[in-house]
């Protein structure tokens, strides 16, 4: 197996890099928290036009997919920027879409496109971003529906993380989409946005403790903060080869545990970065405060820490054939 991508791959990573240090995500996520979505979606516009949505769809409905390991690379970036949107439910949506070829060839351009968000959940439940995304589906007990509309935005501890209830009801899609399939994607997506927000934040905390300064000397200089600050390094360095080498393989145990490395990685070093930063880090004017509130998130959300160990011990129990 390759873990280390190869020149295409990392330029490809490094020109979504530089496509989003330059688009000020920090007012795109604010704005978006408000409710307020023509940042966002423009954004959402440069992403598709770059293929990042692309790599979930197959060739034969727009796509060049699927293509995991350049959607991990993807979604770090994205993760890195702190993009909003229902990203990691839109490649879910594409999975179960291409389960059958009638809702490809009618759902599957425009999602590669990025005309159009998608969001996924349990009939009845919350879902991610339901006032912004034009499809909506429902897993409900009889299938795959396509849900007439969503109650009114709730906040979450994320503020760009907008919860709407999907209504139930709705026409059926299809009666045995592929679920497994789209959650292990989604889980992928989201394992490698936690990497992606986890090494934004030590970034920033690296860089706040080279600045400020106590006694004199940088507060970095000091062998307690360097001690954190390592400890946040290896723990997510140890998380970015189980991210790519699930990509390679997509078994759902390999993408549970990528997800539950990344995810508590990202958590450890919000931590971190929270503890070094003082006081400022606790208020939600300071840009921090986008990265701590999405790493808590992201570690819930496509299945808990518990959920992904569970994953992991029941297929390792599994006798292999």
């Amino acid at each position: 197996m390759r873990f280390l991508p190869d020149a295409e791959q990392r330029a490809f990573a490094a020109s979504l890099d530089a496509m989003l240090g330059s688009a000020d995500t920090p007012s795109v996520v604010r704005a978006w928290g408000r409710g307020e979505h023509t940042a966002g979606r423009a954004l959402w516009s440069r992403l598709a036009e770059a293929g990042v949505f692309a790599l979930a769809v197959p060739e034969a409905y727009d796509g060049v997919g699927p293509r995991p390991v350049e959607l991990a690379l993807a979604f770090v970036e994205l993760g890195r920027h702190a993009v909003p949107g229902p990203l990691a439910e839109t490649v879910a949506a594409a999975v179960l879409l291409s389960g059958s070829d009638g809702l490809a060839a009618r759902f599957l351009p425009s999602l590669a496109a990025g005309r159009t968000m998608a969001t996924v959940a349990p009939e009845g439940a919350f879902a991610l971003d339901g006032d912004a995304a034009e499809i909506r589906l429902g897993l409900a007990s009889d299938g795959l529906r396509l849900s007439p509309g969503h109650g009114p935005a709730r906040p979450s501890l994320d503020p760009s993380r907008r919860l709407t209830r999907l209504l139930p009801g709705g026409e059926l899609l299809s009666p045995d989409p592929p679920a497994g399939l789209a959650l292990t994607w989604a889980r992928l997506a989201t394992a490698a946005q936690a990497l992606g927000v986890g090494l934004a934040l030590l970034d920033r905390t690296v860089a706040h403790v080279g600045r400020r300064t106590q006694f004199g000397v940088p507060v970095g200089s000091f062998q307690a903060v360097k001690h954190r600050l390592a400890d946040a390094r290896i723990a997510l360095e140890f998380a970015r080869p189980l991210v790519l080498g699930a990509a390679l393989t997509m078994r759902p145990d390999d993408v549970a545990a990528a997800k539950l490395t990344a995810c508590e990685a990202a958590y450890a070093t919000a931590r971190t970065a929270l503890q070094l930063h003082g006081a400022i880090g606790y208020t939600a004017e300071y840009d921090l405060s986008l990265w701590l509130t999405r790493a808590r998130a992201l570690r819930g959300v496509w299945g808990s820490p518990d959920d992904c160990r569970t994953a992991v011990i029941d297929a390792r129990a599994r006798p292999r054939g």
